[in-house]
């Protein structure tokens, strides 16, 4: 009992030192708020907005995410409409100077915050997502804008969050002259959309792959996770012209889902071997990471937020064989309570 109560501690000043954020250095002066988007197209009508390969931080106006865009002849698909009102309004005027037609739908892949939150500049567009990822968004849509302004101070200013309207499904989206097809996975969080569009072999992954980066997993199931990536591999369209990762580099093959499924092994068997000999989350969050994840985006922060996300959890299952039959509900009560977000 006293291993969580110390584990508990450690969760919650890990917790309290990443929500304090650099909020007093998150001040930009208003006439350099350009986030400065480019489209670098893929394919014939398929382009791709990148965004830094890093955590959420002033410097980068919370800019962190891959999102995209595919003329389909009859409008424009917008998948992921950034971090922030700012960033929504300079995609869709890059949209509008790039791709010479009107925007006709926007498609989100996951609930994460930067998925949506530009989404005001896309109010006259019906936005898709699917059920699962729609009712997480309305769940933590103000917790995000909180968290999102604390990080990021002005980049943020006008932003609130305007969620979907319209439900996607797995399965065939056409549009225009194109035809899409949605396969849906979980791990990284209860929903996570695939888009691949046949045409072009481009597939947008969405949270599923990280490339060069430490994957977030505020929602993360890992067993799950690994799951939907052997899937994924299999699905991969036999001509692949790009996997665009929504964290990291995009590449011309699909080395980043073998990656992703590295770390999360490694991620894994660390966890459960560090809670098998008892450690606290303070010892664990010391260990060194193997030389490739050490020099990956965002190693700083995000390693440390996987344990505190994931950590309780491995001490809850070392814990539960300990418990005789009388104490075993108690044990499982505990659990519960350390797995609380």
């Amino acid at each position: 009992m006293k291993r969580v109560r110390l584990a508990c501690a450690a969760a919650l000043l890990a917790l309290s030192a990443l929500g304090s954020g650099p909020a007093h250095a998150a001040q930009a002066d208003l006439a350099t708020l350009d986030y400065r988007l480019q489209a670098r197209a893929l394919a014939p009508g398929v382009w791709v907005v990148e965004g830094a390969n890093a955590d959420f931080e002033p410097a980068n106006g919370c800019n962190i995410i891959n999102t995209g865009f595919i003329a389909t002849g009859e409008g424009v698909l917008v998948i992921n409409t950034g971090p922030s009102l700012k960033y929504g309004q300079q995609l869709r005027a890059l949209i509008e100077r790039t791709a010479g037609e009107p925007v006709k739908q926007v498609l989100h892949l996951n609930l994460h915050p930067d998925y949506f939150l530009g989404n005001q500049a896309f109010a006259d567009v019906p936005r898709l997502a699917t059920p699962a990822t729609r009712a997480g968004m309305a769940r933590e849509a103000t917790a995000y804008e909180d968290n999102l302004f604390r990080t990021c101070g002005d980049w943020m200013k006008g932003t609130q969050a305007l969620l979907p309207d319209t439900d996607a499904a797995p399965g065939v989206l056409r549009l225009g002259g194109r035809e899409f097809e949605l396969r849906e996975y979980q791990g990284h969080t209860g929903s996570d959309l695939v888009l691949v569009d046949r045409k072009s072999g481009v597939v947008f992954a969405g949270g599923l792959v990280f490339v060069q980066r430490i994957p977030t997993t505020p929602h993360a199931q890992l067993a799950q996770w690994q799951a939907s990536l052997r899937a994924l591999q299999q699905a991969l369209p036999a001509q692949l012209a790009a996997l665009v990762p929504s964290h990291g580099p995009v590449r011309a093959d699909a080395q980043g889902i073998g990656m992703t499924q590295r770390y999360l092994g490694w991620l894994d068997g660390t966890l459960q071997r560090a809670a098998a000999q008892g450690l606290e989350m303070t010892e664990v969050l010391h260990r060194p990471l193997p030389a490739e994840f050490d020099a990956w985006g965002a190693r700083s922060t995000e390693f440390t937020r996987n344990v505190v996300h994931l950590y309780p959890r491995y001490e809850q299952a070392a814990l539960l064989p300990a418990c005789d039959s009388k104490a075993r509900e108690a044990c499982s009560n505990l659990g519960q309570l350390s797995d609380k977000p």
